[in-house]
């Protein structure tokens, strides 16, 4: 919401600066997002004549022109490529050092083929104060000479664009800002009412209205003889300070009601509509060319204004270009009405379009100032175009609902903690619209018709607050009492957080996908079942709610190496859907790696960058598995995984096979063909629902952290076994030698080729030896050495490579 400082004075009379106002602004729950002031920004530019135009001498778009800045100094030299710069000429001249918001940049010296120009004539676009840019401005010649534009243009009118929360709607025109200024004590509300224009012939035109659901309320009058033309000055100037481009007067008085009292208005050309008005719902199939100059194809769930010839108007959100006012207009038609705010927000959405009108729609307007804003639209049309009004036509109830709330006093110390008197609170809701009828400790509160955000105490509450100063609330602490203070976050959203931790410090980056995926990619990863299609999906290809985070992931991927960025590691944690019952949404972690995207620093690596393996895949989950709270000593890993990773190339982690934690590996081809993505692509994925919870209460028997004062011992065996011997035997069979001293197994080789017989291969592991009560002597250390050969030789078939 856009309005400019003489704006608000039309309505608000107050002396404060603003900065005050902004800040204040701020304070009340409608916060400022941008404050200009074109006064300072365009301080540095200056009114000047060209005295002299001269061909450049090295270009033909050039001249080289003698500008009179004013300063009493010699003319300056500006090299200008405008077609319209010429002796006599005057317009706004720059010096170097300008700062030129239209082309962001500050200006300095510069030399343009060869010739010096000590400054720049420029255009309105330039200056930001419109889109003309076909050449620099031209302005009256009694213009004065040295004076500051933005003086003489009346430009130094700061603009407020303030962010509006959805529930207040009443805060979508300038009265209402006006309003909560004043009563916040920034000013005076004037509100001097508005003045019934009297009717002078009935109305030839009949309105019927077929559902009063989707409008609750229609008033129409003609005014018959007016001359449209521009609008006076003022209102153009309205209109551009806050980004609008004046059409005619009768199309700029409907956009100046809209922003000024959130009332927004139509106009027909009365002798372009056929016949009476109907307001019914669209026939599947009509169409709508608006005014916007786009074809609209239209349902039957929209709302339209309709008369014998078919549809003029798409109901509060855009009127037709047939029955458009044009300066022929000579017979108008005012049209003022509610909408129903659901059907206004679906068919804006259905359609793609966001006009000022939908936005007010949606929102809701004041139901008592359909009515007024009528009269007061017509007031304007006969001040700035003439003609005659007729009698008023009112279909439906122009009033609303209403509403009065029984307000116990003490609610504003229960739920804000502040002490407000009873007349400072009748003041502020006073000021605000509402009528307070009582003396306490319950008072009665009716609610004024624009404010259909407020429905019972609370929200009473929360008006007198913002008034007052929400930084009046004093810090209290909650009572934490003798019980112990329970966890904040639960087991899931724990796992969670550290789950992202734990990938993001592997050197991955977090990507969030769409939790729908089209019908054949969640076919191809389980789902596609019927209760997970979406009734009304957003787009063809987001039809099903995903099985897995795998297919967003890839097609994210994917994107990024169509553009370029072969290389990737991104991961998501989040939810995934095996079914519709709350047992079968869990939430995953998964994650993808492509190209040389491999983890670094872990394991033995005697090679630099390399290809991101189903290794990688495997030690990210086991990552996540492990900064969740899986217990990992219980893990099993099992060969294969499901029909989308790589029958050879995969794996699934699980606690038996009833338990299946996730799966990681290598995508499968036809994956990665079915999703159009180009492969090799490595992957995991861990459900953190399936992780078993922690005991509750500790065992019997306490853990005890057991820290070795003696230097631990590693030793590296090599073992020939056959191809189809798991390392994972290998690694059981040395962890059971001693499992007190052995504290680690680690696989760092597997090795197949030149060397080893066929049908054989060497494995490779790092045994540490951790002693606990002396340092172990070489003969101790090489007995248990001894005892790890043969016992993996004798479970295994292995032998030590030579």
């Amino acid at each position: 919401m856009k309005f400019t400082l003489s704006w608000l004075k039309d309505h608000l009379d107050t002396d404060e600066s603003v900065e005050t106002l902004a800040n204040k602004l701020t304070m009340i729950g409608l916060e400022v997002e941008h404050l200009e002031d074109k006064a300072k920004l365009l301080a540095p530019y200056r009114i000047a004549r060209v005295v002299s135009a001269e061909q450049h001498p090295n270009a033909d778009r050039l001249r080289v022109c003698m500008v009179d800045t004013g300063d009493g100094g010699a003319p300056v030299q500006v090299v200008c490529g405008a077609p319209n710069a010429r002796a006599g000429l005057v317009s706004v001249f720059s010096p170097p050092g300008t700062y030129i918001p239209g082309k962001n940049i500050t200006l300095s010296v510069g030399t343009i083929r060869g010739v010096e120009s000590r400054g720049m004539l420029c255009s309105a676009a330039e200056l930001q104060i419109s889109d003309d840019h076909d050449g620099i401005m031209e302005l009256p010649e009694d213009a004065p000479i040295g004076t500051p534009y933005a003086e003489w243009a009346g430009l130094g009118d700061p603009m407020f664009e303030i962010n509006l929360t959805p529930n207040r709607q009443d805060c979508t025109g300038v009265h209402g800002i006006a309003r909560d200024l004043a009563a916040a004590d920034m000013g005076k509300l004037k509100d001097p009412g508005i003045k019934p224009a009297k009717g002078e012939l009935p109305c030839p035109v009949k309105v019927t209205v077929e559902d009063e659901k989707l409008c609750p309320g229609f008033a129409l009058r003609l005014v018959r003889g007016v001359k449209n033309g521009p609008s006076p000055k003022w209102l153009q100037q309205r209109l551009t300070s806050i980004g609008l481009r004046p059409i005619n007067a009768l199309v700029d008085i409907t956009n100046y009601m809209t922003f000024d009292r959130a009332r927004p208005l139509h106009v027909f050309d009365a002798k372009k509509v056929k016949g009476n008005l109907v307001v019914r719902r669209a026939r599947d199939g009509e169409t709508l060319l608006a005014l916007d100059g786009r074809t609209y194809t239209l349902d039957h769930s929209m709302c339209v204004i309709a008369d014998d010839s078919g549809v003029e108007s798409l109901a509060g959100i855009m009127g037709g270009e047939t029955s458009g006012c044009d300066e022929g207009t000579t017979d108008v038609l005012i049209e003022s009405a509610l909408w129903n705010e659901i059907n206004i927000a679906q068919t804006g959405r259905k359609l793609g379009i966001n006009s000022d009108a939908r936005y007010r729609f949606e929102r809701g307007v004041d139901p008592a100032f359909m009515v007024p804003g009528l009269e007061m639209a017509t007031r304007l049309v006969l001040e700035l175009c003439g003609g005659t009004p007729s009698e008023t036509i009112v279909v439906g109830n122009p009033f609303g609902d209403d509403r009065i709330i029984d307000f116990p006093l003490t609610e504003v110390k229960r739920l804000a903690g502040i002490e407000v008197p009873l007349t400072e609170m009748r003041r502020i809701l006073t000021h605000l619209g509402f009528v307070v009828a009582g003396n306490g400790p319950v008072v009665k509160v009716a609610v004024p018709s624009w404010r259909s955000d407020v429905h019972g105490k609370a929200d009473l509450v929360e008006e007198v607050v913002r008034i007052v100063g929400v930084d009046k609330v004093p810090m209290t602490p909650f009572e934490r009492g003798d019980a112990p203070r329970k966890p904040v976050l639960t087991p899931i959203q724990l796992r969670t957080r550290r789950a992202k931790r734990a990938l993001a410090a592997r050197g991955m980056v977090e990507a969030v996908t769409w939790s729908f995926i089209s019908k054949p990619a969640a076919e191809l990863f389980g789902g596609g079942k019927a209760e997970l299609a979406l009734a009304n999906p957003i787009a063809a290809d987001l039809s099903d709610m995903r099985p897995s985070l795998l297919p967003g992931l890839i097609a994210t991927v994917q994107a990024n190496a169509d553009r370029g960025f072969g290389d990737a590691a991104i991961f998501e944690v989040g939810q995934i859907f095996k079914g519709d019952g709350p047992a079968d949404q869990l939430m995953a972690a998964s994650g993808i790696r492509r190209g040389v995207a491999s983890a670094k620093g872990l394991g033995r690596h005697w090679t630099g960058s390399q290809a991101a393996s189903a290794y990688d895949a495997k030690a990210d989950a086991l990552a996540v598995l492990a900064a969740a709270g899986a217990p990992m000593a219980s893990l099993q890993i099992v060969a294969g995984g499901p029909a989308w990773m790589h029958p050879g190339r995969s794996g699934t982690i699980q606690m038996g096979p009833q338990n299946v934690l996730g799966h990681f590996g290598e995508l499968h081809p036809r994956t990665l063909e079915a999703l159009k993505a180009d492969g090799p692509l490595v992957a995991f994925e861990v459900i953190l629902d399936r992780i078993p919870a922690a005991k509750a209460k500790p065992t019997r028997a306490k853990a005890v952290l057991e820290l070795s004062a003696f230097q631990p011992v590693s030793r590296d065996f090599a073992f020939i076994v056959d191809r189809k011997v798991k390392a994972g035997d290998i690694v059981r069979a040395a962890q059971g030698v001693d499992k007190k001293l052995i504290t680690d197994v680690a696989v760092f080789d597997v090795y197949e080729g030149k060397g080893i017989e066929d049908g054989k291969k060497s494995v490779a592991i790092a045994v540490t030896l951790q002693p606990r009560e002396r340092t172990m002597t070489d003969e101790e250390i090489d007995a248990v050495t001894a005892k790890i050969t043969a016992d993996v030789g004798k479970k295994t078939g292995g032998t030590l490579r030579g």
